[in-house]
């Protein structure tokens, strides 16, 4: 998969700015968003060939965004990676259930992420 538009979404500017500098050596076009719900407005405007997701922020968190966008046919087929500091064995299989393809524990480096980007 050529992979040109990368969203990512946290609602910690620190963690969103971390992510953004993780990925800036690929070459795409980076869309940031601050909440489950702009990821999803986002998603569907912008149309990112991958999103990297938060679980955990206010209102609409980054499970419900995940099963928002895999439950839409116009956005399902964008592959989800959370970014979180939850990851224990529960939260991946959580996560994979809510359609994600994968899971980065926060703190991260930012080989890993591109090494996800990479596999996919």
């Amino acid at each position: 998969m050529a992979i040109q538009k990368i969203l990512i979404c946290d609602d910690a500017k620190a963690d969103l700015e971390n992510l953004r500098a993780a990925l800036e050596g690929t070459n795409c076009i980076l869309v940031t968003a601050t909440s489950g719900e702009e990821a999803v407005k986002k998603a569907l405007s912008e149309k990112p060939d991958v999103i990297f997701l938060d679980i955990v922020m206010p209102g609409m968190d980054g499970f419900a965004a995940c099963r928002k966008l895999r439950d839409d046919p116009a956005t399902k087929h964008i592959p989800v990676i959370f970014v979180s500091s939850k990851q224990q064995k529960a939260d991946r299989a959580w996560a994979q259930m809510q359609g994600a393809k994968d899971l980065i524990g926060k703190p991260y480096d930012a080989k890993e992420v591109r090494e996800k980007l990479a596999a996919l």
